[in-house]
């Protein structure tokens, strides 16, 4: 007798993906099992096979996604003729402040990819033509060309990145509820593009 094929389903697929990718960013690569996907996806354990056929696999097809979505969507804004250097500067934080208040985990996968697979980052941003040569690149060399492009992003990232890194000590620490905490984050939004400016003016 031949085996039974499963017909291909992509909201099936879709389905899992999604599964995988809340359980990748909540436990990491090595903390999550196939099991616990199709549980998230409320899916048997045989479909996550049938459509990924293992865990390496998956979560491949989930880090390209989800690191194509982190630097993928910032193009737009580097990139708009129509916008100064500190309405991109505005535009960049408020765009990743907006997506790791909603999955401040995300900041941990990414993170990790970027020390483990550095060449998948780096592809995505050459097929987008890269930072040198976005408007805002040439913005901030009118304004200041003795600073490179990629220091105004280190300095974003870096000030963006890390309060979602340590949000979980300074909450223990000093005692701060999960609804204080992101509001002290969009807060944050609020004065790191004055702070960013007057570095860039001095």
């Amino acid at each position: 007798m031949s085996k039974k094929v499963i017909p291909a389903d992509s909201t099936t697929e879709e389905k899992i993906k999604e599964a995988g990718r809340k359980v990748f960013i909540r436990k990491g690569y090595a903390g999550t099992t196939t099991r616990e996907i199709a549980d998230e996806a409320g899916l048997t354990h045989a479909l996550v096979n049938y459509y990924f056929r293992s865990k390496d696999k998956l979560f491949d097809i989930v880090t390209q996604e989800q690191v194509a979505a982190f630097f993928g969507k910032i193009y737009p804004i580097v990139n708009n003729e129509d916008t100064n250097l500190d309405e991109k500067v505005k535009g960049l934080i408020n765009y990743y402040t907006e997506i790791l208040i909603e999955e401040p985990g995300m900041v941990f996968f990414i993170s990790s990819e970027m020390q483990n697979r550095p060449e998948r980052i780096a592809k995505n941003m050459e097929d987008n033509q890269g930072l040198a040569k976005a408007v805002i690149a040439r913005q901030l060399h009118e304004a200041r060309p003795d600073i490179h492009p990629m220091q105004l992003m280190m300095c974003i990232l870096g000030m963006i990145i890390f309060p979602y890194i340590s949000r979980g000590v300074f909450q223990r620490s000093m005692g701060i509820s999960e609804n204080d905490i992101i509001k002290m984050l969009k807060e944050r939004a609020e004065f790191l593009p004055a702070l960013i400016k007057a570095m860039l003016s001095n």
